[in-house]
């Protein structure tokens, strides 16, 4: 496919972009680069050659989903300075409840 000022233009119109006269220029000097660079590389023998999806060899990094004994309640409240009904007391952050922080 023959890519020239008229396909960018009508592309960009798709887009609704607005290209000026001069980076209507660059832009499809860039896009005939780009599609002759992939031309060549569909040029290449790669039969028998194993895909790289990815630059980083990924590992399932999953645990087994099982339910383990936490931490004691008792231990974990042993630092805290004050509580009410089992839950942690904290100052409050707005003024009487108002949210005009």
């Amino acid at each position: 496919m023959a890519i020239n000022e008229e396909t960018v233009k009508h592309v960009a119109g798709l887009a609704k972009l607005e290209i000026d006269e001069e980076s209507l220029k660059t832009f499809t000097n860039e896009i005939v680069q780009m599609v002759e660079m992939v031309e060549q590389l569909e040029e290449l023998d790669t039969d028998g050659v194993e895909g790289s999806y990815h630059g980083h060899p990924q590992i399932n990094v999953w645990r087994q989903d099982k339910a383990e004994k936490g931490t004691d309640r008792e231990e974990l409240f042993k630092n805290v300075e004050t509580q009410k009904n089992g839950f942690v007391e904290v100052p409050d952050m707005f003024d009487k409840g108002g949210s005009d922080a």
